[in-house]
């Protein structure tokens, strides 16, 4: 298969770098808007083999295109992740030391929390034992902001969660940090921080939920895929994609 790099891929790369992370469905417009920009041939099935002679390309900067899936939706999304740097120094250029302690904090407490969440309240008292330079609850709260803005986090109701960027590109500094916490989800074997949790204590498993609900639709019964126990969680419903979704 060729590998050859032409303007339609340097345009694709050059969005990916602006955007840093998009969805299935927008990078699937955004490859053919590229090839049809350049009047190259737009194959939409192989949009992974277009990425990949991208990725061909980036290997020696120590870059990617790697694809992920969110653990809110089960959607696909791909995100331009540096391969060189596996820990939140990656982050040090755009963030003070202060500001990583205490995103490392943030993420030590929805690794370990049992929903894959953390309050703002607990974030904000975790805060006052940062061992650099203290936060004032204003800084605190501004610096949220942005690592929401900047996809590090997500936000809903006060609730924070690891962003789908932060786990695709974390994901080897996840595993090494947390190994004792996080298990890959048993129906799409990535990380699972927010999932359900199968009861029995020989097997406890882990599931995403949009991976409860694809798994157990249309089953009668509810049974855990590993040990075979009854399921005793609510089974979601399936979430569809926008048809038009957000850059």
């Amino acid at each position: 298969m060729s590998r050859q790099m032409g303007d339609s891929h340097r345009r694709f790369l050059q969005t990916m770098m602006t955007n840093g992370i998009v969805d299935e469905q927008g990078a699937r417009r955004l490859h053919q808007h590229c090839c049809e920009t350049h009047n190259t041939q737009h194959a939409p099935d192989q949009l992974d083999d277009f990425i990949e002679t991208i990725n061909s390309k980036l290997q020696p900067m120590f870059m990617q295109i790697r694809k992920g899936t969110s653990e809110d939706t089960g959607h696909h999304y791909y995100a331009l992740v540096n391969s060189a740097m596996t820990d939140v120094t990656r982050m040090s250029s755009d963030y003070a030391d202060n500001e990583l302690e205490l995103f490392v904090k943030t993420m030590d407490l929805i690794v370990g929390s049992e929903n894959g969440k953390a309050s703002s309240t607990d974030i904000l008292n975790s805060a006052d034992s940062l061992t650099s330079k203290k936060l004032k609850k204003s800084e605190t709260e501004h610096l949220l902001n942005r690592l929401v803005q900047d996809k590090w986090l997500n936000e809903k109701t006060g609730q924070y969660t690891l962003s789908t960027r932060c786990i695709i590109e974390m994901e080897p500094y996840i595993l090494a940090m947390y190994q004792d916490q996080v298990k890959v989800c048993h129906i799409c074997h990535n990380i699972a921080i927010q999932s359900q949790i199968c009861e029995n204590p020989t097997c406890g498993i882990k599931i995403h939920n949009p991976c409860v609900a694809r798994y157990f639709k249309g089953r009668a019964e509810p049974r855990c895929p590993a040990c075979e126990d009854f399921w005793p969680h609510e089974i979601p419903e399936i979430r569809r994609p926008h048809s038009q979704s957000r850059r």
